[in-house]
């Protein structure tokens, strides 16, 4: 019997994902779930074909240069891949795959909770609440803004905006999108492309992120095309920070500017900008959008499935290709 494959996990992923690794893989694991540098990941990596990761590591240029050459795949545990160098990792034949397809329900279920959230003031209220100052009920208190009938628009329509756009069809919100062509999908014969962001942004009551981080698309949001919103206005991010300008959204935040906003998702994770918290008008989650039982378990199989498949030398379920 040929011996199994050298895969390093990086991270502690759900225990049926490794029980399923462990018994097809020789597996070098971080069991401790620490976070992983470089020269932790190069070391962990020695002798290894493949690595599963998480969006947590970075594989940078220079990283994946370093990488051991028996190295030959990396899978990655998240859909997006703006953590990977995928050009430099195809250059020195190391192949990429992601976990498309899978948490698309959940992120959109994320992504209008942090919708509804914000707009309906649900931290300010809450946190009233457990601290034990809401007093009696006001006509005037936590009086947040009407989501209903409103005009929503979406940040790029692939599968998780379109999710949220079918959500959002339940609340009688007239769809507005900005993507890099139209899209013609189920439930959404009525949603209003823009291929202009200027005229897109001037639709948005709500405005849901929904795009991958791209050069184009980095800080998507800041001071100026926060001005070409309607002055009430609600922003979701479920996607990636790096699409939001921290300091230009907290301007807005403090000023009324913007009216609220629902982040699941940050620049510098964890290490999120801590001015975001004294917002009462935020409602944050720390990047929960994947984290169900059946989802994060989907995620890893998915992984396993491109491993196994490569191995094989069968075409990958989901390859990263650019």
């Amino acid at each position: 019997m040929s011996a199994k494959p050298r895969l390093f996990v990086t991270r502690n992923f759900p225990s049926d994902v490794m029980v399923r690794a462990n018994k097809t893989y020789e597996t070098t694991r971080n069991d401790e779930d620490n976070p992983l540098s470089s020269a932790d990941i190069l070391e962990r990596s020695a002798g290894s074909d493949a690595i599963l990761c998480a969006a947590t590591e970075i594989f940078d240029r220079d990283l994946i240069a370093a990488l051991p050459d028996s190295v030959r795949m990396i899978a990655t545990f998240s859909v997006g891949y703006d953590h990977i160098d995928v050009s430099a990792a195809n250059e020195k034949g190391i192949v990429v795959s992601n976990t498309p397809n899978v948490l698309t329900d959940a992120t959109a279920d994320i992504a209008f909770l942090c919708l509804l959230g914000a707009a309906r003031l649900a931290h300010q209220a809450a946190a009233t609440l457990r601290a034990g100052q809401w007093e009696r009920w006001m006509p005037s208190q936590f009086a947040g803004v009407h989501v209903t009938g409103k005009r929503l628009g979406i940040l790029g329509m692939g599968r998780i905006g379109q999710a949220v756009a079918r959500r959002a069809k339940g609340f009688d919100m007239q769809i507005h999108y900005h993507n890099r062509r139209p899209v013609e999908a189920r439930g959404l014969d009525e949603a209003i492309y823009h291929q202009d962001a200027d005229s897109f942004l001037a639709e948005c009551d709500f405005l849901s992120i929904n795009c991958p981080l791209t050069p184009e698309t980095k800080y998507f949001i800041n001071d100026e095309s926060i001005e070409k919103m309607p002055e009430i206005t609600v922003i979701v991010n479920t996607a990636r920070g790096g699409v939001v300008e921290d300091a230009a959204l907290i301007r807005a935040l403090k000023s009324g500017r913007v009216a609220a906003a629902g982040l699941d998702v940050f620049e510098n994770e964890p290490n999120l900008n801590p001015d975001y918290l004294g917002l009462d008008t935020l409602f944050v989650l720390p990047h929960i959008g994947s984290a169900t039982v059946e989802t994060r378990n989907a995620m890893g199989f998915k992984c396993l499935d491109n491993l196994d498949a490569f191995f094989a030398g069968s075409a990958l379920p989901s390859q990263v290709e650019i």
